[in-house]
């Protein structure tokens, strides 16, 4: 049976029809790049020079190595300092930084330099990137945000090259701050430690506050959002804030707070991890915990030693990640809130989303929902592929499959032993999580959606 709708007007349907298809073309041409960039990476990866051994890595190696650094995820088949050559390293920061503040930025700065402006389509895109549908003075934007980037980055440079000048010479530590500074502010995860022992990422520096919380306000940083950022600069005052804004606020520090509580909860008198460490050392390493798990993934305790409820807490906290328009990836922050406040209007019994005196659309509830039931569901189906074909637990697989589609690079030490399918999903669920995710919210941001000319008659269901 059909119900029929209300006609439309033909010249209304053909510019939907335009706008539509000019959507879908930048998200496609915003994957198209990325995957772009993966191959490259993976192609200079995979020259001798790159590796510290003069021999070529190999494709897989490369190409899992490219993916992780441009999705700024961080998980690696091999050592980074170990495996890669000053060259190979350098490619690794420039797939980092292009994956962190994105293509776009990136290719803006060189269309501004050599024509002086920004053509509509690449506005557009740039928009797209930003996760906003405002197009209004967004190279102005752009411009600032890349300023503020290379501010922060700067910072945490000298913060850190400071901390590792009492170990090291001028030279190498400026090196290590820089490498440490992009990669935890673009929230990927990546470092050149192995020197001091392979594969132990910040474990060795596990309670020094001198490198924790630089690192830790580079990755909450690079994890609010850049049209926060601006916003909070211009406007100064809480409640002048836009509700996304005051939402992307409260929620990154419940996160941190509640993390970082929930962690020493579970690991307290673990010995493995935070047992053997003094009160205040447990509160720093359990705040590190909480602020890499945003989808930074430097380790600060070793991962594959957390207890069970330890590592269920960091995979809830891995899947939520970050907030839109940064450089974290995940759930995002305000969409888990809108799930939360569903939620709670649901179990009082009311028909509509309200926060801050404001109603949340039905659709933006839909769409939250949404990403949140595919992002589980291909987290718990990746577990289970991998645990089937590589020879590790369902735990450790889940772990490393959600650690993957949240680009957060954290792992059991288990990468390396994973099977040919394995790497090939892990590859696949970093590019989803950095790019799949992306242009799915993107989609979901435009507001202008095409009316069926009908619809079927209601049924009748049983839930629950």
């Amino acid at each position: 049976m059909l119900i029929f709708l209300k006609g439309r007007d033909q010249s209304l349907k053909k510019k939907s029809t335009l706008i539509r298809f000019s959507h879908l073309s930048t998200n496609l041409m915003i994957s198209l790049t990325f995957l772009g960039i993966i191959l490259i990476g993976s192609l200079l990866l995979l020259l001798p020079v790159a590796s510290r051994s003069g021999t070529s890595c190999g494709f897989m190696t490369a190409l899992f190595t490219a993916t992780s650094a441009t999705c700024v995820t961080g998980l690696s088949l091999v050592d980074t300092y170990s495996q890669w050559s000053p060259f190979g390293q350098v490619v690794l920061l420039c797939l980092i930084e292009i994956g962190g503040l994105g293509f776009m930025s990136i290719a803006s700065i060189l269309i501004l330099l050599f024509r002086g402006q920004v053509g509509m389509k690449q506005q557009m895109l740039i928009a797209q990137a930003f996760g906003t549908s405002d197009m209004q003075n967004i190279v102005k934007m752009q411009k600032w945000m890349l300023k503020m980037c290379f501010l922060i980055e700067g910072s945490g440079t000298v913060l850190l090259t400071a901390r590792f000048l009492t170990q090291y010479s001028f030279g190498k530590a400026l090196r290590l701050g820089l490498f440490h500074s992009i990669s935890a502010f673009c929230n990927a995860g990546f470092d050149i430690l192995g020197f001091r022992s392979p594969g132990s990422s910040m474990i060795t520096y596990g309670t020094d506050p001198f490198i924790l919380l630089p690192l830790s306000g580079l990755i909450i940083f690079g994890g609010l959002g850049y049209i926060v950022w601006e916003e909070a600069i211009r406007v100064r005052k809480w409640k002048k804030l836009s509700v996304y804004s005051r939402l992307v606020f409260l929620t990154t520090g419940s996160l941190l707070l509640g993390g970082m509580f929930l962690i020493l909860l579970c690991e307290f008198r673990n010995p493995d991890t935070l047992g053997p460490m003094s009160f205040p050392q447990k509160l720093l390493a359990a705040f590190f915990q909480s602020a890499t798990l945003r989808t930074a993934g430097f380790a600060g305790i070793p991962q594959d030693m957390l207890t069970e409820g330890g590592k269920a807490v960091s995979m809830g906290l891995m899947l939520i990640g970050g907030s839109s328009g940064s450089t974290a990836g995940g759930l995002k922050t305000v969409t888990f809130v809108v799930i939360l406040l569903f939620l709670r209007s649901r179990m009082y019994g009311k028909s509509t989303v309200t926060v801050f005196h404001r109603t949340i659309p039905l659709t933006l509830v839909i769409n939250a929902l949404s990403i949140y039931g595919l992002m589980t569901f291909l987290s718990v189906f990746g577990a289970a592929v991998i645990s089937m074909t590589s020879p590790i637990s369902l735990t450790e697989a889940l772990y490393e499959s959600v650690s993957a589609i949240g680009t957060v690079g954290l792992s059991c030490n288990v990468t390396s032993q994973l099977s040919l399918p394995g790497k090939l999903l892990i590859c696949i669920y970093m590019y989803f999580g950095r790019v799949g995710v992306l242009t799915i919210s993107l989609g979901f941001l435009s507001p202008r959606t095409v009316e069926p000319r009908y619809r079927y008659a209601d049924t009748t269901l049983l839930i629950g």
